[in-house]
């Protein structure tokens, strides 16, 4: 890292003086990486915009409990994690007591504009399958499939974040694949 670009460790620090610029500088750099992870994490665009402004509101106010020792990365997706989890345990609540809500039509992924309009939409709902699929996941599978298949971490990296071994985060993304290849329909995501 050069002088003028700080590291996300010393941007905390300087956030966590009160420096409000350094911590919206920590906010631009994180905040599409911590929704994409959202998004595929609750499989809805609007919880995973609202469970990222939670995660940042969170962050700015422990900021005084992070060890700049420790990467900031992964302990933002930890609290970004945490709140998202929060939020589905509040909307299955909601859900419980006032019915069910209607899934979220907007795909975090871009269908590829060069194909057919057919299958274009062939694609958008095998997307959205998968994300349903994915977002109906137990917690304790669903997170370390998103952070390690879709965030690109290593197993060793999403159990520092989960507060698991990496044989855990192994194991628990071997069982998320499993239950992904038993209730998903192979058809829905063969190329026609």
């Amino acid at each position: 890292m050069t002088a003028a670009t700080p590291t996300d460790e010393a941007l905390a620090c300087q956030a966590a003086k009160g420096d409000e610029r350094a911590f919206a500088f920590l906010v631009g750099r994180h905040k599409e990486a911590l929704y994409r992870l959202l998004r595929r994490y609750t499989g809805d665009a609007d919880e995973a915009y609202e469970a990222v402004h939670e995660a940042f509101v969170a962050a700015w106010s422990a900021l005084g409990k992070y060890d700049p020792s420790r990467a900031f990365g992964p302990w933002l997706r930890t609290i970004a994690i945490n709140k998202a989890r929060d939020r589905g345990r509040k909307m299955a609540v909601r859900r419980f007591f006032f019915g069910v809500a209607a899934p979220d039509d907007a795909l975090a992924q871009a269908i590829d504009p060069s194909l057919a309009a057919d299958d274009q939409l062939r694609q958008q709902q095998s997307m959205k399958v998968l994300e349903l699929a994915i977002a109906k996941l137990p917690d304790a599978l669903k997170a370390p499939l998103v952070l390690t298949a879709f965030d690109g971490l290593s197993h060793l990296e999403a159990a520092a974040i989960l507060g698991v071994s990496a044989k855990s985060v192994e194991t628990r993304v071997y069982r998320a694949r499993k239950i992904l290849a038993t209730t998903l329909d192979p058809e829905a995501f063969r190329d026609h």
